[in-house]
């Protein structure tokens, strides 16, 4: 039984008229048309493999290529070498039609559904049909599992957990107890939903844990990535918006709230309290101190370390995060600063250079003015 839900290649072959009538596309270069059975690579495409050409950068690794044929973006057409005469498709987003294609030359393998032998379920669990569960999975007590639902080996559903419908948990997930997942998410190899909240309080020279009382929901169409922690709320509830993509390695605190369609990559930090909007994105690495909220549609660059409050719409950037024209103006008169000491140094050198000035009759220096009788 497998643990891992699975996409095998189909070994039929197909034509570069099937993929363009698929994609709504035509041929767009001269040359018959190649027999293909696969979608590789520039580098490590043979000739029956298309190959996908999506940024100008790519075309370096055209001559060395063994591409049958190219899956090129409309913007780099023009760019292409004159000797490049390979049967190509013309797509205006090139990773919009891999999702197609991929779709269609690497379907899903056939479930086997049935619990396995070595798999323990608690008292009063509900399962629903074709159900999948894994060697050494545990479903604890009065869990309810959807209809479809696939659990990977040696993963854990706490007791009274909810587990929506066709939801995938792969192997070696943790659903704590009473945490609620929506339809259709997907948890990868080490994702831990619902765990204790990070909150202490000092006393008697000592930090005293504060009960975590509140819940972990991720709704419905969320994914979630290997090695990922959400913590359940201390008294309230920390909640994963509709149809969001959080990447591996990323720490969502107790009680935050992330809108819907939110997208947050790897190494994402979010402290305790703070909301997200709908449709919010958070580079690689950036960090999201406690209670702050961040507006609809608002985007965090790689690395930035917010601090305060982010307008809806707005892209900030850098440590403590700014907006984004702010930040590059900042930064490029940084790269001044080496000239400026230059020439601040070169002026001080002059001036301790010059000879004091000689004093007047009356006593003052020659570079002061001198006082005059006005009356």
């Amino acid at each position: 039984m497998d643990s891992f839900p699975t996409r095998h290649s189909r070994t039929d072959t197909f034509g570069l008229w099937e993929a363009a009538e698929l994609l709504g596309t035509s041929e767009a270069a001269p040359g018959s048309d190649p027999s293909l059975r696969g979608i590789a690579a520039l580098e490590e495409a043979g000739p029956e493999d298309l190959a996908p050409v999506g940024h100008r950068r790519y075309l370096p690794l055209l001559p060395d290529s063994r591409a049958g044929a190219l899956l090129v973006v409309e913007d780099v057409v023009s760019r292409l070498p004159p000797e490049e005469t390979r049967p190509r498709l013309v797509v205006p987003d090139v990773h919009k039609a891999l999702r197609i294609l991929l779709e269609w030359r690497y379907p899903p393998g056939e479930t086997d559904p049935r619990v396995h032998a070595t798999a323990i379920l608690g008292t009063g669990v509900a399962l629903g049909n074709d159900v999948r569960i894994g060697p050494y999975a545990v479903v604890e007590s009065d869990a309810r599992l959807g209809d479809g639902v696939t659990v990977g080996a040696h993963t854990v559903v706490g007791a009274g957990a909810r587990i929506g419908d066709r939801c995938v948990l792969h192997p070696h997930v943790v659903v704590y107890p009473g945490s609620v997942l929506g339809d259709e998410v997907i948890l990868h190899s080490g994702v831990r939903v619902g765990v204790d909240g990070f909150g202490y309080v000092f006393e008697d020279s000592e930090h005293r844990k504060v009960p975590q009382v509140g819940r972990c929901e991720v709704e419905s169409g969320v994914e979630i990535g290997a090695n990922t922690t959400l913590d359940r709320g201390s008294i309230a509830t920390t909640r994963i918006g509709a149809g969001s993509k959080i990447d591996n390695l990323v720490q969502v605190g107790h009680n935050v709230q992330v809108g819907s369609r939110s997208i947050l990559v790897s190494q994402v930090g979010i402290a305790g309290s703070s909301r997200l909007g709908k449709g919010v994105v958070l580079g690689g690495q950036a960090g999201v101190g406690g209670h702050i909220e961040i507006g609809d549609g608002a985007q965090i660059a790689a690395q930035a370390g917010i601090i305060s409050d982010v307008p809806a719409g707005e892209t900030y950037m850098g440590f403590p995060a700014r907006p984004r024209t702010e930040f590059l103006r900042t930064t490029a008169a940084q790269g001044k600063i080496r000239e400026l000491l230059r020439r601040v140094r070169a002026l001080e050198e002059e001036l301790e250079s010059r000879p004091p000035p000689k004093p007047n009759g009356d006593g003052t220096n020659a570079a002061e003015p001198s006082a005059k009788n006005t009356d």
